[in-house]
């Protein structure tokens, strides 16, 4: 593995990276940054949390706006953040911001031109852990979270695949992808016309399946919600969430916010409280 370093820079006690890299699963030079907390310099193999972000977003906006750095330091937790899809020359692409580069919405896809590239699914849950649980000073204890479109990718890695994580978290997810303008406009495209195929990828329609499978242990579930946010009740879907998740038994904790929107504000203000969630599995 050829890892090159963007950058590199001091923070609480601890290091924040940028690298580089050739991802097999995605044929493309990709970037994504790590956070070693203090911890981890001595010796320490620490847990992993893994933040997916939203729409538009690459590894930057959560590391530079969330402030997560020191309440990760203070638990000892690393902190894992991808890039939001494959970009580059060759890549396939699209003109608007919910569709191609910055919008892959954690998903394999099989339709062409985008299932050359575009296999973010086993990238994040696959490649990507490989690399930083082997060139890294981490234990394979991890979590996930994320925002908006990374809000859906972490909670189907979580319902997809349980015993992977330990703990799942997010910021306003885009919950019911299958039923909103999103969800419909990238699935059309990187999955096909027939929403059948689209079910492997809906929080909602993954939920559903546990009904009839109480032998799987649901994982802790935290998500935070703002009322002001005006992608609420026609992108994001909670309804169907909630829905979903009491019809199938799996805890649920929901925090419902007055006043606060979609942006990193928002998350910037609750991160304290999804980390040290997130702490208690780790």
């Amino acid at each position: 593995m050829n890892l090159e370093i963007i950058s590199s820079n001091k923070s609480f006690g601890g290091w924040h990276k940028r690298y580089r890299h050739r991802a097999s699963v995605l044929s493309c030079e990709m970037n994504f940054a790590i956070y070693l907390p203090p911890q981890a310099l001595s010796g320490q193999k620490v847990p992993v949390l893994y933040w997916l972000s939203g729409l538009t977003c690459t590894d930057e906006n959560f590391m530079q706006k969330a402030g997560a750095q020191c309440i990760a330091a203070e638990l000892g937790i690393a902190l894992v953040v991808p890039d939001t899809s494959p970009r580059g020359e060759g890549v396939a692409d699209d003109p608007s911001y919910d569709l191609g580069m910055g919008a892959g919405f954690y998903i394999n896809a099989s339709q062409s031109p985008w299932r050359e590239h575009y296999q973010m699914y086993h990238y994040v849950t696959r490649e990507l852990p490989e690399i930083i649980e082997t060139y890294f000073p981490v234990s394979t204890r991890r979590a996930i979270s994320g925002h908006s479109m990374g809000g859906h990718g972490a909670l189907i890695a979580a319902l997809r695949e349980p015993g992977r994580y330990r703990s799942v978290s997010a910021f306003s997810p885009i919950s019911n992808p299958s039923r909103c303008s999103w969800g419909q406009k990238a699935f059309s495209a990187y999955l096909g016309s027939h929403p059948l195929q689209w079910q492997e990828w809906d929080a909602c329609q993954l939920l559903r399946r546990y009904e009839s499978k109480p032998e799987i242990k649901p994982l802790p579930m935290l998500v935070e919600v703002g009322l002001d946010d005006p992608f609420l009740s026609e992108q994001l879907q909670i309804d169907a969430l909630i829905d979903a998740a009491a019809s199938s038994g799996w805890p649920l904790t929901l925090n419902c916010h007055e006043g606060y929107d979609h942006s990193y504000y928002f998350v910037a203000s609750f991160i304290e409280t999804h980390l040290r969630f997130h702490a208690r599995y780790l």
